[in-house]
């Protein structure tokens, strides 16, 4: 347990709305922390629901659980208000309605502590579901984050989805403040903080252990909120794009006409950049034409070296088939071309 006067070695930030019936099962899992020396930063957001209540007892009965209350302005309000109390040198994020496993804490600090290159740590999850609500596409994207547990493969596959579920993460302090903290906008804040993060140069990595178990409700904030749809997504990879590999007006080549790279054509389109071609495996659509850009074969896209090719897919194994096609081409996967979704 901290000292009195003493800094913890782990700061858990904690927001909190209207999370009365998960919220008693999250703040049990984190008082039985084998790693004793944090705190919980609980910032109550409004909460009509008995939440407060919840947490004040919570601190009653721990010296480790701080509560402070903040104007209801929402998620990222609430997450730099926290980081604001926040004391210890490591910061844990936690979101009410998930459970961390008894050894979280104590595994990631100790991961930190013995890397000093890495700046941000998650860990697998596993899903919590609701009888008659399991959702194969959450399963499946739980499966492919669980499989990044590299620097190197999360970066490779930043440009697709989140590759770190927020409340499994660790990170230092000094990265956070030094990034700015939470950037409030109409957007994904926590897939943002990873873009930020890497075009600052911070390393990645994940514990190979399954050290949160993470709630997929239907009411969920990211299934209700117009901040997380695909669209919004999107445009930050776009932004981030631009400020990256995208600068100086460099051309797009697009692996795949379905609809995500039509959808990419689109948007990189609306945004001035030329497509140079669309590159397909299916012989009907070669020799076509799509938003003005040839459609061209395998074979063609090794001519056209210079502008940065996109692989915008979402067939099951479509992505690894173009990875290889372009290995087997000479483009260098991060230079010559990114996948993205």
């Amino acid at each position: 347990m901290p000292r009195p006067g003493v800094e913890p070695r782990v700061s858990v930030l904690l927001p909190v709305r209207d999370a009365a019936g998960t919220l008693g099962e999250c703040l049990r899992s984190l008082a039985a922390q084998t790693l004793a020396d944090h705190e919980v930063i609980a910032a109550d957001d409004g909460s009509c629901d008995g939440s407060r209540e919840i947490l004040e007892r919570a601190a009653r009965a721990d010296a480790r659980v701080r509560v402070i209350e903040v104007p209801r302005r929402g998620l990222v309000a609430a997450l730099n208000a926290c980081l604001a109390s926040a004391q210890a040198p490591l910061l844990a994020r936690m979101d009410a309605d998930d459970v961390a496993e008894p050894r979280r804490l104590a595994i990631q600090a100790r991961l930190l502590d013995a890397d000093p290159s890495l700046a941000i740590l998650g860990c697998r999850v596993r899903l919590l579901t609701q009888p008659g609500h399991a959702n194969a596409g959450m399963a499946a994207y739980v499966a492919w984050l669980n499989g990044l547990l590299d620097h190197d493969s999360i970066v490779r596959d930043i440009w697709i989805e989140s590759p770190l579920v927020h409340p499994s993460v660790v990170m230092r302090a000094s990265a956070l403040r030094a990034l700015g903290g939470y950037r409030d906008f109409d957007g994904p804040e926590d897939y943002d903080l990873w873009l930020r993060a890497h075009a600052a140069g911070l390393r990645f990595g994940k514990a190979a252990e399954t050290l949160l178990a993470w709630r997929d409700a239907p009411g969920r904030l990211t299934r209700r909120d117009p901040r997380y749809r695909g669209e919004r997504f999107r445009a930050l990879k776009l932004g981030a794009l631009e400020s990256g590999p995208l600068a100086g007006g460099r051309g797009v080549v697009i692996w795949g006409a379905g609809p995500i790279g039509k959808g990419w054509a689109r948007a990189l389109a609306a945004h001035g950049h030329r497509i140079v071609a669309f590159v397909e495996v299916d012989p009907g659509r070669i020799g076509q034409t799509i938003h003005g850009a040839p459609v061209v074969g395998v074979a063609d896209a090794a001519r056209l070296r210079g502008p940065l090719h996109l692989a915008a897919v979402g067939q099951r194994g479509a992505r690894q088939r173009i990875r290889l096609e372009a290995l087997r081409l000479g483009l260098v996967e991060g230079r010559d071309m990114l996948a993205v979704a």
